[in-house]
């Protein structure tokens, strides 16, 4: 195991104390041993203003990123910039200051990246509510071919804002009750949880608390369980999606209450390749870009997916038929 983690972050390790370690992959081989012992370097905290604990957060968020890069980082420009991107939101000091402890290029540091400012405003995209960074999606997260069900650990710092005392206090009395193997009361306090909105979850060989989202992807609408296709659809969610971390741009919610977003995944714009792959429609009563316009009309001149048929119903016209037939 040690071997496969070493290979995966591209380091040979070296002495400790070597100075010729320090860099990309002084970080490389940090982020190596913190996989393994979960504790963070000696004297980072000379370099940062935040807690040890939250500098454990950012080596989770760091080891993660860095293993889903590809290729990995392989210069301290790269390895600079993975950093930035990885810890956007964060304080702009400890961004900088954990770089400056590796030696890593510092300046120019992108201030979007890491303290959206009234000037970076226009940059974002028009109607973002907000952002999320999940957990890793389960098998069984995923309703059809445009919906997901995926889960925010409270440590992202928007959710350590938001989780209810209630909530909190539950999750700590469920780990005491474990510890005393009161599992009946311990199930007692998770099912509270979720009826809040949230469950403690495995994640990474230990359990997190994290709370729920039902995702909608906007833009799109891809054929109900029943109708042809509908299978296939949900299948290539599935799997672009399974065991992967999300990022997902909130823009609104439904009647449902799920978030509509665009959903990225290691880079890759998830409703571009359900319409590219002529498993959804552009659903166009809600969403005008052209893109996703231009996405499904190659994947009708190719004729894949759906577009194989010749006149493949629309799955709101499947819907609002489905209704009319119930009254």
């Amino acid at each position: 195991m040690g071997n496969a983690l070493r290979s995966l972050y591209g380091i040979c390790l070296k002495p400790s104390g070597d100075s010729d370690s320090l860099g990309y992959s002084a970080l490389a081989q940090d982020l190596y041993n913190f996989e393994i012992t979960s504790k963070v370097p000696e004297g980072l905290g000379k370099h940062v203003v935040s807690s040890t604990k939250a500098q454990a957060n950012w080596y989770r968020k760091l080891s993660t990123a860095w293993r889903e890069a590809k290729p990995p980082p392989t210069t301290p420009q790269e390895a600079s910039r993975l950093v930035i991107q990885t810890l956007k939101g964060h304080q702009k000091a400890d961004v900088q200051g954990l770089l400056r402890f590796y030696g890593l290029p510092v300046s120019p540091l992108p201030h979007s990246l890491v303290e959206p400012t009234h000037e970076e405003a226009p940059s974002r995209p028009q109607g973002l509510k907000f952002e999320l960074h999940t957990t890793p999606v389960d098998a069984k997260a995923v309703a059809d071919g445009d919906t997901i069900t995926v889960y925010v650990s409270v440590e992202d710092p928007r959710e350590a804002s938001l989780v209810p005392r209630a909530v909190l206090t539950a999750a700590t009395q469920r780990s005491k009750a474990r510890s005393q193997k009161n599992y009946a009361k311990a199930d007692e306090l998770q099912h509270k949880m979720v009826s809040a909105g949230y469950r403690v979850i495995p994640f990474r060989n230990e359990e997190v608390l994290a709370r729920k989202y039902r995702i909608r992807l906007r833009g799109i609408d891809a054929p109900e369980s029943s109708m042809p296709y509908g299978k296939e659809s949900k299948e290539e969610l599935l799997k672009i999606v399974q065991g992967k971390s999300l990022k997902v741009l909130v823009f609104d919610e439904d009647r449902y209450g799920r978030c509509v977003g665009d959903v990225y995944c290691n880079g890759i714009f998830v409703q571009e390749v359900m319409l590219k792959k002529g498993l959804a429609w552009h659903y166009t009563a809600y969403d005008k870009r052209p893109e996703l316009d231009k996405w499904e009309k190659e994947a009708r001149a190719k004729r894949v997916g759906l577009w194989a048929s010749s006149n493949p119903q629309m799955p709101w016209e499947w819907r609002k038929n489905k209704r009319q037939s119930r009254q």
